[in-house]
């Protein structure tokens, strides 16, 4: 369960506690994001929990993509159901 006990869902927007609705039955998320804080005590240790000073770390976040690009797994399969 996320860390916010508040759900939303993703379809209808309707609010409950469960990560499903109860209306729809389409997923929920988290209707507010966490608390942040510039002061956090913890962030230091939790960035080395992280390991996010690592290059391997920073090769194994996702590459945003333009919107109306193809990602590599969708050009390969239209480059095969063209052969």
């Amino acid at each position: 369960m996320a860390r916010s006990r508040l759900q939303r869902c993703t379809s209808c927007g309707a609010y409950g506690l469960s990560t499903t609705c109860s209306r729809c039955g389409a997923p929920a998320q988290a209707a507010a994001p966490l608390r942040y804080s510039p002061e956090d005590p913890q962030s230091e240790r939790r960035r080395q929990f992280q390991k996010v000073t690592d290059a391997e770390w920073a090769q194994s976040l996702p590459i945003p993509t333009p919107k109306g690009s193809k990602t590599v797994a969708e050009g390969a399969a239209e480059s095969e159901e063209e052969e």
